[in-house]
């Protein structure tokens, strides 16, 4: 599998969630990217179970359907990971020449990581010195081997070449910046809600400064409305979306608001460790996006705790899609498809800004040694 920075001329974002895959397949042109083919592919109960693949063939059928379906000739794919199987830190290295902080990081990782050296992929990358000179600034990233390598094989099976391997958190970062350009002294929080992961994210400007994975989402206000209502897993579903009988919405709504005060909670716990690590005070905006993001409520109820603007993120904004075949999901906002995009980002060279100029940010995710040799 070729390191980062190899020339491919286009890549496409494969998603694979808990409970779906999301496609996004983009056009370089020259004012930025166009939208050629999105689609969502939902997987079978089980098929990935706490972030383990349990059933690689359904995940290898859904990925051959969608390519199917949306007549995709491109074989080159970016993925992928989230959970407890990565780690994402920043760090303070005590050398200041980039040769060196090459030689160290290896042993100087093992003190941050709370798995066997030897049973992760590590990378990093540079942030720049810190303000005595003396160190540098790092950010690390490991991920479970096991992991990598069982995402990696199934869409090798699936007829594919996996050829990056990114973090969910960098891509869902990738793809704000490019839609949205945000101004240098913004602060502004991401939340990218999946059916069992919540990336949550802090962009200072276009500057990637915190990430944290919570283990809920979607999933919650499933089994929520199941155990207190007492209906199967497929009623729950429907429920949740806002299919329950007239004589039962009010108390669906009153469950689906408890869960929506608990992962809120989580969210305040992560904007206070932040702040306690950190020179930032507040957030001045939230972008919530992934499939659980249109949960009833659940903007409106993270818009009066937090007191900021909170706005669903559009993945497709600065994008042309004229002619491009997108699932009716896409139509309005196609959150679900962020980190899709983000993925279908890394591309050759740098991503372009609205204005064609190269972005400096360096965010184009860092897996390039998180790959199988």
């Amino acid at each position: 599998m070729p390191l980062f920075g190899s020339k491919v001329s286009r890549l496409i974002g494969l998603d694979v969630g808990s409970s779906a895959i999301k496609m996004v397949a983009l056009q370089q042109t020259r004012g930025g990217y166009q939208v050629e083919a999105a689609d969502i592919e939902l997987l079978p109960a089980g098929t990935i179970v706490d972030g383990v693949i349990a059933k690689p063939e359904g995940v290898v059928s859904s990925i051959n359907r969608i390519y199917d379906s949306q007549n995709i000739k491109d074989n080159q794919v970016a993925s992928s990971v989230s959970g407890h199987a990565v780690i994402v830190k920043k760090i303070v290295l005590p050398v200041s020449n980039p040769g060196e902080v090459a030689e160290s990081i290896q042993w100087e990782a093992e003190q941050y990581i709370p798995f066997d050296i030897a049973d992760v992929y590590l990378d990093y990358h540079l942030l720049g010195p810190t303000e005595d000179g003396t160190g540098t600034n790092v950010i690390l990233v490991a991920a479970k081997r096991e992991t990598i390598d069982s995402q990696s094989d199934v869409i090798a099976i699936s007829g594919r070449q996996p050829m990056v391997m990114d973090i969910d958190a960098f891509a869902l970062h990738n793809a704000y910046e490019v839609n949205y350009l945000p101004e240098p002294d913004s602060v502004t929080a991401l939340l990218n809600i999946g059916a069992s992961i919540m990336n949550v994210n802090i962009a200072a400007g276009d500057q990637f400064i915190f990430t944290r994975d919570i283990g809920m989402g979607g999933n919650y206000y499933t089994e929520y409305v199941q155990r207190d209502l007492g209906v199967t897993l497929e009623e729950a579903e429907q429920y949740k979306k806002g299919g329950a009988p007239e004589e039962l919405k009010l108390t669906v709504s009153s469950v689906l608001q408890s869960v929506s005060e608990i992962l809120a909670l989580e969210v305040q716990k992560t904007f206070d460790y932040f702040r306690t690590t950190s020179e930032f005070e507040e957030m001045q905006r939230i972008y919530i996006c992934g499939g659980a993001s249109r949960t009833e409520g659940l903007r409106e109820y993270l818009q009066e705790t937090f007191q900021v603007p909170v706005e669903y993120l559009n993945p497709f904004q600065a994008f042309k899609v004229n002619g491009a075949k997108l699932p009716d999901s896409a139509s309005e906002y196609g959150s679900e498809f962020t980190v899709a995009v983000g993925l279908a980002l890394r591309q050759v060279g740098d991503k372009p800004s609205a204005k064609g100029a190269a972005s400096q940010s360096g965010w184009k995710g860092l897996l390039h040694k998180l790959t199988k040799r």
